[in-house]
């Protein structure tokens, strides 16, 4: 009997955590220093590292656009280096996923995941799902 209350706690936290998943914060949270969260607001990763941005990246603002939406609506899922937690990892997402995919997605949740329509605007979406879908 134990047991069965306990596995059914376990399930009951899993299930509001993902339900928490992409809410709207009432207030910023810090975000962890990290090399990219230094790097000037319109680098890309790959202008960070010296070099152009990686074919399919994006304009420079289209991209710090993307990254400033995933740090305030997708990292406490994702994680800070997209690799993961309550969510999937997003670090090649776009090996798995078309822009349309991704966008569909960001529109109307999958899974655990909530839907943005509504929350979002069409550019934040457009951007977000270029920018994902990017990643390979």
């Amino acid at each position: 009997m134990n047991k069965r209350i306990t596995t059914l706690a376990g399930i009951l936290l899993v299930t509001a955590s993902l339900a928490a998943c992409g809410q709207k914060e009432t207030a910023p949270t810090p975000q962890p220093t990290t090399p990219a969260a230094t790097a000037s607001p319109t680098a890309s990763p790959g202008a960070a590292a010296g070099g152009n941005a990686p074919e399919g990246e994006g304009s420079g603002s289209q991209t710090a656009q993307a990254e400033s939406l995933y740090k305030a609506q997708c990292i406490a899922c994702h994680g800070v280096d997209m690799g993961g937690g309550v969510g999937p990892n997003l670090q090649k997402a776009g090996s798995r996923l078309s822009e349309a995919d991704v966008k569909n997605i960001l529109l109307n949740g999958r899974g655990g995941m909530p839907a943005f329509k509504g929350n979002l605007s069409d550019t934040d979406i457009q951007a977000l799902a270029a920018w994902l879908a990017a990643k390979k």
